[in-house]
């Protein structure tokens, strides 16, 4: 399913517009995105929760020529899967 299949299902399943449904669907990602890159997570009880996690820098190989080359360090955001979607997928 990629976007424009979630937003018709939005709209089919909660009777709205289809655009609408992209308000929705894009207010929900930006109000996600930006309090990740203000440090906190996002808690949906039962279905999962999206956090920020430190990587910390790290030496690695280049695997077409072998030199050592530097990673730097980074922020990686994650999800943790609820109970609830992990019974509902297995």
């Amino acid at each position: 399913m990629n976007k424009s299949d979630l937003i018709d299902a939005m709209a089919a399943d909660a009777g709205i517009s289809k655009a609408a449904a992209k308000a929705a669907l894009e207010s929900f990602t930006s109000n996600v995105t930006s309090t990740l890159k203000k440090g906190g997570k996002v808690a949906l009880v039962g279905w999962g929760t999206f956090s920020v996690s430190k990587r910390a820098a790290r030496s690695g190989r280049n695997p077409q020529t072998g030199a050592e080359i530097k990673i730097a360090a980074k922020n990686v955001a994650k999800f943790k899967a609820g109970a609830g979607l992990s019974n509902a997928v297995n």
